[in-house]
């Protein structure tokens, strides 16, 4: 069997997709959402390479789109996880009967070149109840479903309702430790600072997440994020971290550090229609400068064309918060999101710093960067800054400031507040002896 050079760009991503979604919703509830996921297909790309890969998951893709009809809506959730909407109201039944006709159907091999591939899918699914037009309940609830079923032992498919949960023994044990860190107060901000390259004093810090848990210590909880996520406790992971940057940023400015705090704001709080109240209520509590509070979002979130995000950006942007788009030019090409979002800082991803030294293209990405932020009249920060090298060859470009472990890593509150009174100057300068030393 030949392919007929199917393309997975032309297949909306997760933004596009909710963005999709979020319009049915409005129009009509009655719809339900499968999240299918295609088995082991790391082990294709590993085996065959990543060209093959893509070309025999778009095919799987192509596939699921014929097999489901136009009505249909198929998106791309992350590498190999794909959504389908599908119109209408269905019963487990039907919803069950469409899994077994995915599995039917791709019994038969998927052949390119030399290589063959029998797709197999976990599924989970959701129906939409009628009173719902909450595009976060009925994507977290799909997402608890597939993840129940990758637990399952014969039949990799799961459904369920709005108003349960997936929760096995396991699962229920982790929403406790959920549960926990918050009662506990286990949670913790840290903070990376961000650096004048020029001065190589710290005007502002970034807030990242940890948590000192009972038995492993700090960790860096990609998991638990994770666990957030399918839980539907990402509001309240995002909420407490926005919240901790607002009194972070108020005890800065009450012992004199005019520094701004940044904090990443996950795509489930922009969906989210309190989010600009809640802001509206953290800056009447903490009393703080709205100037020294910034905002960081992924590219693939400012790439989203969903009204309700850009009407929730626009609104902070006129109680004077800043907004920053993280990991600049990471895997997108499409930049025409600039045009519609007021940013004020592009953050150029770290892996366009890495080797700036022996890599020309590295530098003309930062360049064009540059020239793309001159443009809107926002600056530039670069990540991942590690070496003295790319230090001076960023300082020679004219990038104004940046953070990396060349400087430091991301500190507790109190060692953030030690390091302001540190020359930092001395500090790199060491560095620098160390490793050519």
């Amino acid at each position: 069997m030949s392919l007929n050079n199917p393309s997975l760009a032309a297949i909306p991503n997760r933004y596009a997709f909710l963005d999709r979604i979020e319009q049915q919703i409005h129009a009509d509830p009655c719809l339900s959402l499968m999240l299918v996921d295609v088995v082991r297909f790391s082990d294709v790309s590993s085996s065959f390479g990543y060209r093959i890969g893509d070309i025999i998951l778009a095919e799987v893709a192509k596939r699921i789109e014929v097999l489901f009809g136009e009505p249909c809506l198929l998106g791309r959730i992350s590498g190999d996880i794909f959504g389908l909407m599908l119109p209408g109201t269905h019963t487990e039944a039907q919803l069950h009967s469409f899994y077994s006709h995915l599995i039917e159907h791709f019994k038969t091999p998927i052949s390119f070149e030399e290589h063959a591939f029998v797709a197999d899918f976990n599924v989970g699914a959701v129906s939409n109840e009628r009173h719902n037009r909450e595009i976060s309940r009925i994507f977290s609830a799909a997402e608890a479903a597939l993840k129940q079923a990758k637990q399952n032992k014969y039949d990799n498919f799961q459904i369920i309702s709005l108003t349960e949960k997936a929760e096995t023994g396991r699962s229920l044990a982790l929403k406790a430790d959920l549960k926990r860190a918050f009662a506990n107060d286990e949670l913790e901000l840290y903070f990376q600072p961000k650096v004048d390259l020029q001065s190589l004093q710290i005007v502002g810090a970034e807030c990242l997440l940890r948590w000192n848990h009972p038995l492993d210590g700090i960790i860096v909880p990609g998991s638990f994020i994770e666990a957030a996520e399918s839980y539907n406790m990402m509001n309240e992971v995002g909420y407490w971290v926005l919240e901790k940057a607002f009194y972070s940023a108020h005890r800065l400015h009450s012992q004199g550090q005019d520094l701004q705090v940044s904090v990443n704001i996950s795509p489930t709080q922009l969906y989210d229609s309190r989010f600009v109240s809640k802001v509206r209520q953290l800056a009447s509590v903490y009393q703080v400068d709205m100037a020294k509070i910034e905002l960081e979002l992924t590219e693939d979130v400012a790439l989203s064309n969903s009204l309700l995000v850009k009407r929730q950006l626009s609104d902070i942007k006129k109680l004077g918060l800043k907004i920053a788009v993280d990991d600049f030019g990471k895997g997108y090409s499409n930049l025409a999101y600039i045009r519609d979002i007021k940013l004020d800082t592009i953050k150029i991803d770290k892996t366009f710093v890495m080797g700036l030294e022996h890599n020309p293209v590295n530098k003309a990405i930062i360049q064009a960067s540059q020239l793309i932020a001159e443009s809107i009249d926002c600056q530039v920060i670069a990540e991942g800054i590690e070496t003295v090298e790319q230090l001076h060859i960023l300082r020679d470009m004219g990038i104004m400031k940046g953070q990396g472990f060349l400087f430091s890593r991301a500190v507790p509150f109190a060692e953030l507040v030690e390091l302001t009174h540190t020359d930092l100057m001395v500090g790199t300068s060491l560095a620098y002896q160390h490793r050519v030393g």
